[in-house]
């Protein structure tokens, strides 16, 4: 069996991720990262899921590099698309100009844009970045990991990697668990959290977040790229959940704050002012008149909508057999929506069926049109020195405290309504306000293991706070501080838990996030005290 020694081992090559690696590289220090698919970047590229971003984006509120991640993205399109000159002219360019973020744009612009951000620490040696691999398990001894083995998804050949740091970046938090690391999965009770919108009695570890395995689509009226009828078509046609109003394949969903029913389909929906709330316009990531007349036959539009969201079964807890029959199940979801659309649809025009949807695999990267992995929304969560808790961050539990808890230990911000799409218990949607939060250094900690650090969603909160901290600029926060913090203790012979316990040694490493990496700490007062 091959073996590999290095000084931080990333194990997941998604946002955070990615984000670890450059914190760590950064920082002078070797890096291999390890990816399940042949895309790295997670959310932004495997995941083809457009940023969710806060409304302050362009100017505070995330890292340095993430913000050199979305000019890249910019960049990349002005330099290598023909565009209109207004399109080049907009320093904001919005590729897709969808609803859901600023900058909507194709995962594969995303991928390019990362790889370049990247390619200076493959050309020096730094970095090893190793694809297709999957970590399948892990050597402990006493309070440290010491080896992880991974398992090449092509040829079945394994190789155990060692480093003095080990992160796990791993969209469902598998490391926890193959490592045997005090974590927590599902959902935690009110009498363990005292957390309003916790679930009520016993806590309940099979109430995960829905997946979504999305895909990109555009429209070719006139034309028919109907696909073949999906094998498990006449039950998605026919399934609708006890708390939904309508068949799962509709127009018809509900609202996540009120709960209300609306009804809204791929080109019609209700418009407010300059906010078209149809489909189409919601997750778009090309719009085509931003370039040359004629370069795009039509519009590029990211299915990510409720009705793709898988909530019969979670992926943690469960037998592999579950895990694999889920996905695959999710996946049928997700062909049977694209079926009915062109199929059976009531239009907007009067009559049913769009045939002229046209399933765009190259923009997916994968033969079979969907995205290369499953949208995670929640995983394993450590046991931390510390964890968030909606008392820290949601609005309505603030009561007449202005503004998030302030964190002295602050590696970082973000902001996000606290977004719980359904769940496998199953129930409906949990979305409530919250303000713009910090990120604490205690969170990255796990109570007893000294050298694994969470660089993805598995940090220490909550299933509900976890609702505002797993989108994109977070996570890469997340994933950064972590890379940031392995590399520093590293340097200076330091525990982690010395850099949060000691105060000088705290400051110096805030010190160093905010001079060397650009991070924001802390939020400005006009953006703190505004809820999402």
């Amino acid at each position: 069996m091959n073996e590999r020694q290095t000084d931080i081992l990333v194990i997941g090559g998604g946002t955070g991720g990615v984000a670890a690696a450059l914190g760590a590289l950064r920082l002078g220090k070797k890096v291999i990262l390890t990816e399940e698919t042949d895309w790295i970047g997670g959310q932004l590229t495997a995941q083809a899921v457009p940023p969710d971003e806060h409304p302050w984006i362009e100017t505070t509120g995330c890292t340095a590099s993430y913000r050199r991640f979305r000019q890249g993205v910019r960049r990349y399109y002005w330099n290598n698309y023909p565009m209109t000159e207004a399109a080049r002219a907009n320093m904001l360019l919005n590729p897709g100009e969808g609803n859901v973020s600023r900058l909507c744009h194709e995962p594969r612009v995303a991928l390019a844009v990362i790889q370049d951000m990247l390619a200076p620490y493959l050309s020096n040696g730094q970095l090893d970045i190793l694809l297709w691999r999957k970590p399948v398990a892990a050597d402990t001894d006493g309070d440290r990991i010491t080896s992880v083995t991974v398992r090449d998804l092509h040829t079945g050949d394994e190789t155990v990697l060692r480093a003095s740091y080990i992160l796990d970046a791993t969209e469902l938090g598998d490391l926890l668990e193959l490592a045997s690391v005090e974590h927590v999965i599902g959902a935690e009770s009110q009498d363990q959290t005292g957390e309003l919108h916790a679930v009520e009695g016993e806590p309940q570890p099979g109430d995960q977040q829905a997946i979504t395995w999305c895909f990109a689509i555009d429209y070719l009226p006139g034309e028919d790229h109907t696909i073949d009828k999906p094998a498990d078509y006449d039950f998605w046609r026919s399934y609708q959940a006890d708390f939904w109003p309508g068949p799962q394949l509709g127009w018809r969903d509900v609202d996540p704050i009120s709960l209300e029913t609306r009804e809204r389909g791929i080109f019609f929906g209700p418009q407010r002012g300059l906010l078209v709330g149809d489909f189409w316009h919601y997750r778009r990531i090309v719009y085509r008149k931003h370039f040359e007349e004629g370069f795009y036959a039509s519009d590029i539009c990211l299915v990510n909508w409720p009705q793709i969201d898988y909530w019969l079964g979670p992926l943690v807890g469960v037998s592999d057999n579950d895990v694999q029959r889920h996905l695959a199940e999710c996946k049928q979801l997700s062909f049977s929506l694209l079926y009915w659309m062109q199929t059976e649809a009531p239009r907007h025009d009067s009559g049913y069926g769009y045939p002229g949807l046209r399933l765009r695999h190259d923009v997916a990267g994968t033969d079979d049109g969907l995205a290369k992995y499953v949208y995670v929304r929640e995983a394993r969560r450590i046991q931390a020195e510390f964890t968030v808790l909606e008392q820290h961050v949601g609005v309505e539990q603030r009561g007449k405290l202005v503004g998030a808890e302030r964190f002295d230990d602050s590696v970082g911000t973000g902001s996000y309504r606290i977004d719980l799409h359904p769940s496998t218990t199953p129930r409906n949607y949990v979305d409530i306000s919250s303000y713009p939060f910090q990120i604490p250094l205690g969170a990255l900690l796990p109570v007893r293991v000294e050298n694994l650090l969470p660089a993805c969603k598995n940090l220490g909160v909550t299933h509900i706070t976890n609702g505002c901290y797993r989108l994109h600029p977070v996570e890469w926060n997340i994933g950064e501080a972590a890379g940031a913090l392995a590399a520093y203790c590293l340097e200076k012979n330091l525990a982690p838990r010395q850099v949060r316990s000691e105060p000088q040694h705290l400051a110096d490493f805030q010190d160093m996030l905010v001079r060397v990496l650009g991070f924001v700490l802390e939020w400005p007062e006009y953006a703190r005290i505004t809820p999402r």
